[in-house]
C-alpha cells in the first residue's frame, strides 16, 4: 500500500451562511489521508464531514490548503482536478436535471474530463461507462430513465459515473444512502478492488459499523479532527464512544468491529 499522502489539508477553515447566520463549520483543520487505502470519515451531525469533503473537492470556497498527491489543488485547471478527483455528491444533491437522461447517459457523463470540446465519446469512453454500470450491476438499467429508479437504484448509477472518471483520488458524501444490506456489501467489496488496485477512497458514513471496516478512520467534532489514524486502534473506539457522548460503544465481532447502542 502507497503510504504517500494523497490528500493533505492545512489550516483548512469554511464559513458558511451570510450576515448574521454565517458561522464556522471548519476552523483551521490539518489532515492527511494516506493514498491506497480507504478512509472513513465519521461524527455526529453537523460535525462538519460533508464540508470537509466539499472543501477536499474544492466545491466550497475556503481559507488554508489543500493538496493533492503533493501538488496545490489550486494549481490544476478544472480539467486536470476532474480527472484526478472524482466526486460523489449527498444522495445525488442537484442531480434532477439528469433525471430525463437514460442510465448510461448519466454513466457516461463521467467521462466528460476526458474529453475534447464537444467532440462524441470515444471507445475507451463507451468501454469505461458499461465497465463501471457493470461494476454497480446496472447495466440492465442502461436504457431506462434516471428519473424512473427507485433511490437505491439511482444511487447505484451515480456510483457508476463517478467509477467511469477513472480517477485516482475518489470522494463519496454517503455513498451507502438509500442501499439496502446486500448492496451496502457489494460497495464494500468495490471499495476494496479499487483499493487493491491503488485508488484511494474516502467516504463520509452515518453507518458507524460499516465505517470502521475501512483503513483509516477521520472522527470529527464541531468542525475539528478528533482522530486519524488506523480502524483497529483503541483510540479510535475511546474518541467515537465520545464524540456522541458514550450513547454507541464498540465491540469486536469477528475480525471486525461493531458500533451499538449504550444501553
Amino acid at each position: 500500500m502507497n503510504s504517500a499522502p494523497a490528500l493533505q489539508a492545512s489550516q483548512l477553515s469554511v464559513s458558511l451562511g451570510s450576515g448574521t447566520t454565517r458561522r464556522e463549520v471548519l476552523s483551521g483543520l490539518n489532515l492527511t489521508l494516506r493514498a491506497g487505502a480507504w478512509t472513513a470519515i465519521v461524527g455526529p451531525n453537523g460535525a462538519g464531514k460533508s464540508t470537509l469533503l466539499r472543501a477536499l473537492a474544492q466545491l466550497i470556497p475556503h481559507q488554508g490548503s489543500v493538496l493533492l498527491h503533493g501538488q496545490p489543488l489550486c494549481a490544476l485547471s478544472p480539467r486536470q482536478r476532474a480527472r484526478a478527483l472524482a466526486w460523489l455528491a449527498q444522495s445525488g444533491a442537484g442531480e434532477a436535471s439528469a433525471d430525463d437522461l437514460t442510465v448510461y447517459d448519466v454513466a457516461l457523463l463521467g467521462r466528460l474530463p476526458h474529453q475534447a470540446w464537444l467532440a462524441p465519446p470515444s471507445t475507451t469512453d463507451h468501454a469505461a461507462a458499461e465497465a463501471a454500470l457493470r461494476q454497480t450491476q446496472a447495466w440492465e438499467w442502461r436504457a431506462r430513465p434516471l428519473g424512473a429508479l427507485s433511490g437505491g437504484e439511482r444511487q447505484r448509477v451515480l456510483l457508476a459515473r463517478l467509477l467511469a472518471v477513472q480517477a485516482p483520488v475518489m470522494l463519496m458524501d454517503e455513498p451507502l444512502a438509500n442501499l439496502d444490506p446486500p448492496h451496502q456489501a457489494d460497495w464494500i467489496a468495490l471499495v476494496r478492488a479499487l483499493v487493491v488496485e491503488g485508488k484511494t477512497v474516502v467516504s463520509v458514513l452515518h453507518e458507524i459499523s460499516l465505517a470502521l471496516m475501512a483503513d483509516d478512520l477521520v472522527v470529527m467534532r464541531q468542525g475539528q479532527v478528533a482522530y486519524t489514524g488506523p480502524c483497529a486502534q483503541p483510540q479510535a473506539h475511546q474518541t467515537l464512544e465520545a464524540v456522541f457522548d458514550h450513547r454507541i460503544t464498540i465491540h469486536p465481532l469477528g475480525a471486525h468491529w461493531v458500533a451499538l447502542p449504550t444501553p
